[in-house]
């Protein structure tokens, strides 16, 4: 069964009750990932007795606010349409990735999933040496992306397919308002003598961050080029404090398969297409552990 005949087998009643978005389910979700992040950062800035070890705790919760971004794009986190786009703009910001020429990049991604030269996500070329796998999980290159994208979309220069050219100038206007506030946070700074951010922000990231690809490499690392979502897309059970970390997008193929369902309904979705589902694993751990052998064309002997 391809995701079209599961989606096909849903009753009227189970779409309407798995479609159902909620302020309260997100703002208490919010809470718990905000209070942490806000709690941390606090004993940082205290300096508490060895506060920096409390730096990549913190960094794990600022990049994986990538997840919720990525729930905002498609509008299912909360109910009111306002908080969603607040919920995008703030993460969007914290993590250097411009929200609204994200959506453009994400809809396209779930559009053309796995498709070699419409699916942006396969832009960037898999890793496929031991040394494009350390590079990868460094982050490094995120970053490099992220503010090669804002500062070539704020001097105009966005020409991705995905974009709509009569949208092109409001991603222009999104870039520089970012940029702007990105200059006169370090401008600010400077003037103060301050290395606040630094501490609670810009290294916690840094050292997050691969945290973030070890996670996201699993959605669709060597899954088919196929457009069956069940096929396409991995789920990867996990323990419930990942799974609420990456706001359930560990149920990754029922996500692809169903992108109109909400965070907290993603478990409910899971129970109706577990027996469908065609790519999963057990845990992020055991994923590389089977991905790695296949570097410099050494084969897994468990595939």
């Amino acid at each position: 069964m391809d995701h079209k005949s599961f989606l096909a087998s849903l009753s009227a009643e189970q779409c309407r009750e798995l479609t159902e978005t909620s302020d309260l389910s997100g703002l208490a979700h919010l809470a718990l990932h905000l209070g942490a992040i806000i709690l941390l950062g606090g004993l940082i800035v205290a300096q508490v007795p060895a506060w920096p070890v409390l730096m990549l705790p913190l960094g794990v919760l600022l990049v994986f606010l990538f997840t919720l971004l990525h729930e905002a794009s498609h509008l299912t986190p909360f109910r009111s349409r306002w908080l969603n786009s607040l919920a995008a703009q703030f993460c969007g910001f914290v993590i250097f990735l411009a929200p609204r020429w994200f959506r453009y990049f994400h809809f396209a991604h779930h559009r053309f999933t796995q498709m070699p030269g419409k699916d942006p996500e396969l832009a960037e070329p898999k890793p496929e040496t031991w040394g494009q796998y350390i590079l990868c999980l460094s982050g490094l290159p995120v970053w490099v992306s992220h503010l090669r994208t804002l500062i070539h979309n704020a001097a105009g220069r966005c020409d991705d397919a995905f974009v709509p050219v009569a949208k092109r100038a409001t991603v222009r206007h999104e870039a520089q308002i970012m940029l702007a506030a990105y200059l006169a946070l370090l401008a600010g700074s400077i003037a103060l003598e301050s290395t606040v951010l630094l501490s609670i922000w810009l290294i916690p990231m840094l050292i997050g961050q691969p945290f973030l690809r070890l996670y996201l490499m699993a959605e669709h690392g060597r899954c088919a080029y196929v457009a069956n979502m069940l096929e396409n897309s991995r789920t990867t059970f996990t323990n419930a404090a990942v799974r609420r970390l990456a706001w359930n997008m560990p149920y990754h193929a029922e996500h692809h398969s169903y992108p109109a369902v909400p965070f907290h309904k993603l478990p409910a979705l899971h129970r109706l297409a577990a027996e469908h589902l065609m790519v999963t694993e057990q845990g992020y751990v055991r994923f590389h552990a089977r991905h790695a052998p296949h570097l410099n064309g050494v084969a897994d002997a468990a595939e």
